[in-house]
């Protein structure tokens, strides 16, 4: 079929009903824009309010368009870095020079490129005896300079996986039941290998501000379910276990996402 180019095109769709607030846009520039304009007026809010900003970042295919967004955009080029504390949501336990690592890809693409203080980069050292613990103990010594109440992560980017997984929590896994550590190991059958750290429920719903941004037609069918499950369906679908306590859960949504349909 010849498509008109001078046809009006309806770009209204409707978002599926997911706990939180959701945003949506027809393609990634523009999700990638929202997402990065509340990325940056959270972080300058921190650093106005505390002295600092401390996110979490997740690794996988979907943030990385985003973190090189953040990188040359212009409309966030005074993103506070020298006062940001970059943390990692979980890591693959795999060597640092891995293709798989995470921090591997976040250094590589937003570290290496902004001035960001060595000190405040958490990497998450998986590979080593002792990692949860260790990162665990790292999050506490840091946020404890924070004023009680205010000792907690500012801004957390998750993604979902086709099986309703986020950070490294996979259905059914020891680490949904974890319930005291802010870190903890993961494997089981149900973990996509290599075994797995990562932040737990209880760092996670900790969070002043919690967002998840999913993207493509393969993920809309996950979306529907998610949106029909509730909290007790978390250990089937792990998503659904994120519910900031005292902070704000936002999903940021294309329209493939949302509808299905693959872009044209």
């Amino acid at each position: 079929m010849e498509i008109d180019p001078y046809e009006l095109v309806d770009d209204s769709f409707a978002a599926p009903a997911l706990p939180g607030r959701v945003v949506t846009g027809v393609d990634a520039d523009d999700v990638h824009g929202s997402l990065g304009a509340d990325l940056l007026l959270q972080a300058n809010n921190c650093v106005r309010a505390f002295g600092s900003f401390h996110l979490a970042l997740s690794g996988g295919s979907t943030p990385l368009p985003f973190y090189r967004c953040l990188m040359v955009d212009p409309r966030f080029r005074h993103l506070p870095w020298e006062r940001t504390h970059l943390w990692v949501v979980d890591e693959r336990c795999v060597a640092p020079d891995d293709d798989r690592c995470n921090f591997r890809h976040i250094r590589e693409t937003i570290v290496e490129h902004v001035d960001i203080p060595p000190q405040q980069v958490h990497p998450m050292d998986a590979h080593l005896p002792g990692a949860a613990a260790a990162y665990d103990r790292a999050i506490r010594e840091t946020l404890a300079w924070r004023e009680a109440g205010h000792n907690r992560l500012d801004f957390v980017l998750l993604g979902m996986g086709g099986d309703g997984h986020t950070a490294s929590l996979f259905p059914h896994s020891p680490a949904l039941r974890e319930s005291d550590a802010l870190i903890t190991f993961n494997d089981g059958p149900t973990v996509t290998p290599p075994d797995r750290v990562t932040m737990t429920y209880r760092l996670l719903n900790a969070s002043r501000f919690v967002a998840v941004l999913v993207m493509g037609a393969s993920k809309h069918a996950m979306l529907e379910r998610v949106a029909r499950a509730d909290a007790e369906d978390a250990a089937n679908l792990p998503i659904r276990g994120i519910a900031p306590t005292g902070g704000e859960l936002r999903w940021y949504l294309d329209r493939a996402a949302c509808t299905g349909a693959q872009a044209r």
